[in-house]
């Protein structure tokens, strides 16, 4: 098993590194550091490799409406790179990390991945489904892909500036917590080790004949508000914090929320973890790494 990432300064080095320190152990895994836009980089981690799950990505809605350009580069032409590498490496198989932000605005609920899509409101939803097209068009060249489009995956290790984390870090200080909107946005959350499982069983679906390429929702199928995320995460921590609101960011989303009847019939996934457990999970993870 080989990894590839260049470290892009998105969020601390440090950060990264803590999380793949129990991998580098293994002698199993091997790190390669590169970029997926360059296919030097990338020809030399598929030497060998019958399978490809590709994560790599500059993720975030809402700081993707400053950066379009380097979205788009690192989205859809470094996944275009990575195909191009595949093929001529001989590789076939192939898992793609996509988002439910590619629903976008209007898109009817629970979403269906045979639905007809909303208006996307951030370049970083426009870049991934640009990186899905990209995947499904390469079945004609014999890939045998699936498309798992993630639901907020939430869980140890996530990164720094999503929700759940800062307002961890702002729990932890003693500091009001910050939300934007009004508390009634929804979200479907999808704890860590449900989406690796799928991402695994993503993996054993690529190990066919038939070339094709498959869409699948990976989420809990339940919508849980805002300000019930923030009760349970308060509940953990057994305070009452400040709240303070202010106005919904546009990049946004009002609601999400999974339709996993596909997922279930394709790969047999279905979501394990409540997220009661996971959040109990999240902050054990969250104190013992960085609490204060």
């Amino acid at each position: 098993m080989r990894g590839l990432d260049n470290f892009d300064p998105f969020y601390d080095r440090d950060r990264k590194e803590a999380n793949i320190e129990a991998l580098q152990r293994s002698r199993a895994f091997r790190f390669l550091s590169g970029d997926v836009r360059e296919a030097i980089d990338v020809l030399e981690a598929l030497d060998g490799v019958s399978v490809v799950v590709h994560l790599a990505a500059r993720p975030g809605v809402r700081p993707s409406l400053e950066a379009q350009d380097v979205y788009f580069d690192v989205n859809a032409r470094g996944t275009r790179v990575l195909l191009t590498a595949c093929r001529e490496a001989g590789v076939r198989r192939f898992v793609l990390a996509s988002s439910s932000s590619v629903y976008g605005r209007g898109a009817a609920l629970p979403f269906h991945e045979d639905a007809p899509l909303g208006t996307a409101t951030s370049p970083y939803a426009a870049s991934k489904l640009a990186a899905e097209t990209l995947v499904t068009a390469e079945q004609k060249a014999g890939l045998r892909a699936v498309i798992l489009r993630l639901f907020s995956v939430y869980g140890p290790r996530m990164r720094p500036d999503l929700a759940l984390v800062r307002f961890a870090e702002q729990l932890s200080t003693g500091r009001p917590i910050t939300l934007l909107g009004d508390g009634r946005s929804v979200r479907d959350y999808t704890y860590a080790a449900d989406a690796a499982r799928a991402v695994g069983l993503g993996v054993q679906w690529t190990d066919g004949d038939t070339p094709a390429a498959e869409v699948l929702n990976v989420g809990s199928g339940r919508a849980v508000a805002l300000d019930c995320l923030v009760a349970r995460l308060t509940a953990v921590y057994g305070v009452s914090p400040v709240i303070e609101r202010h106005p919904a960011h546009p990049a946004d989303l009002p609601a999400t929320c999974a339709d996993t009847a596909k997922a279930r019939s394709v790969l047999g996934f279905a979501a394990d973890v409540e997220l009661e457990d996971g959040i109990h999970e999240f902050v054990t993870w969250y104190e013992g790494a960085h609490g204060r």
